[in-house]
């Protein structure tokens, strides 16, 4: 199963429930886009990659359910805006968006829309499988990667990118384990990466957020790599902690690799002008159920954050590995 699929008997978006994990694995299907709107915000679909094909089929929703392209265009700009930090989204929406409106009827856009929104599915696959040929030459026998946040294949449509690469290095013989941090405050490390790892039987250890300065320290890590929501023209943003981890391995002198498609690639813009996503205060007053802050506290939840080139050793792409010039 894909992280992300059209399924066409039921015309619906199928996609796997993360927030359930991983205590259960469980498939959900969107038949709108108000629904799939949800899935999104909700964090049931995420990742940039997966993002971007959810906006596409997200697209294919709306010509189905719209009377006309009229319609189709405002579904399509309230399911672009339904996370605004990842570009994959919007890429994705307005590339099937554009070859939607080849189409006369609502029912010739979504034959134009789900050609191409199925294009965009396949050449995630691919493009994730080419970033870890590129990636995976960067790794060592032996190596210990830390990873941040989940860029495997439950961020994709299926492989993955940060992931990807030590999946891909080890396909070559190559004998890698991982350090997850567990990414607060949903746990996307610790639920969702650490469950990916252990179904693939790749070593893993998980470890909290705050203490990756001392495995670093310790010399337990000799490698980072993250994935990317967003690369910038001065760097990139990711899930909140990144940057963070990026300081402490540049004063540990260990590499430190973003591994993002070009899709993931906005070279125009200054993180400046970027959107960064606040996620609602329940994420930290609440762990689960379990209360674990005052009700009144004040809360700053930013999902992301920002982290210049000069603390990143090189990003891979499926292209090769760029090395930042700063």
């Amino acid at each position: 199963m894909r992280t992300i699929e059209w399924h066409e008997d039921k015309e619906a978006v199928k996609l796997i429930d993360q927030t359930l994990l991983p205590r259960e694995y469980k498939l959900v299907e969107c038949k709108r886009v108000d629904e799939l709107i949800d899935a999104i915000k909700s964090l049931k679909v995420r990742g940039a990659p997966a993002l971007g094909a959810a906006g596409a089929f997200g697209v294919v929703l709306a010509c189905i359910n719209a009377n006309s392209k009229e319609a189709v265009e405002s579904e399509v700009r309230e399911l672009k805006i339904a996370r605004p930090t990842a570009v994959n989204l919007s890429y994705g929406v307005d590339r099937v968006f554009n070859a939607a409106l080849r189409g006369k009827t609502t029912a010739e856009m979504k034959l134009y829309a789900l050609e191409e929104a199925n294009r965009i599915a396949e050449e995630d696959i691919a493009v994730n499988k080419k970033i870890g040929e590129y990636g995976s030459e960067l790794l060592k026998d032996g190596d210990v990667v830390l990873t941040h946040c989940n860029a495997g294949r439950l961020a994709c449509v299926g492989w993955g990118t940060a992931l990807g690469v030590i999946r891909t290095a080890i396909g070559k013989g190559k004998r890698i384990e991982v350090i997850a941090c567990e990414t607060r405050p949903l746990n996307q490390g610790s639920r969702l990466t650490t469950w990916e790892l252990l179904h693939d039987n790749i070593p893993v250890t998980l470890i909290t957020d705050s203490m990756s300065a001392a495995v670093m320290r310790a010399g337990r890590v000799n490698k980072v790599i993250v994935g990317a929501d967003r690369v910038v023209k001065e760097g990139v943003l990711n899930k909140i902690g990144t940057y963070m981890h990026a300081l402490v391995a540049n004063a540990h002198n260990v590499p430190f690799y973003v591994a993002a498609p070009l899709s993931s690639f906005d070279m125009e813009s200054s993180y400046k002008e970027i959107e960064i996503e606040e996620r609602n205060p329940e994420e930290l007053i609440y762990f689960g159920s379990e209360q674990i802050a005052p009700l009144d506290v004040n809360v700053y939840n930013p999902a992301f954050d920002f982290t210049p080139f000069e603390l990143i050793e090189a990003v891979i792409t499926e292209n090769g590995v760029v090395h930042p010039v700063t």
